[in-house]
């Protein structure tokens, strides 16, 4: 299982790269081999503003249906366009093209309430 160390994590398996005041987020090499072959993905937050564990969209697999929870307060900038054709980039590249959204972020000192590459293998 790949855990990168550059990548802060959350309880909830999205993982977070940052890069200044702005973030990409996307789902944990372990939560998309738990949630096995992704067909679908619905973000529909894009320009909102939403709260820490605020629901950001709903991911789609072949067994299940989940929520997408927002790793920090932030507004969604950008949702990553590749997802409307190929769902199943989440599968094949969780932490490169399957990114899932791009925010700005509210309060950087919620970064601090993330979990290590260390700390989230420890979790699991």
């Amino acid at each position: 299982m790949n855990i990168p160390q550059n990548l802060k994590y959350t309880k909830d398996h999205e993982w977070l790269k940052v890069e200044g005041s702005e973030a990409y987020v996307g789902i944990t090499d372990f939560a998309q081999g738990e949630l096995g072959d992704i067909v679908f993905v619905e973000i529909e937050t894009e320009g909102e503003t939403l709260d820490k564990e605020a629901t950001f969209g709903t991911i789609e697999a072949v067994k299940t249906v989940s929520d997408l929870f927002m790793p920090v307060s932030a507004k969604v900038l950008e949702v990553n366009p590749l997802l409307n054709d190929k769902p199943e980039a989440i599968n094949k590249d969780p932490y490169g093209e399957g990114w899932m959204i791009k925010i700005a972020l509210s309060d950087v000192a919620q970064l601090d309430e993330l979990l290590t590459a260390e700390q989230y293998e420890a979790f699991l």
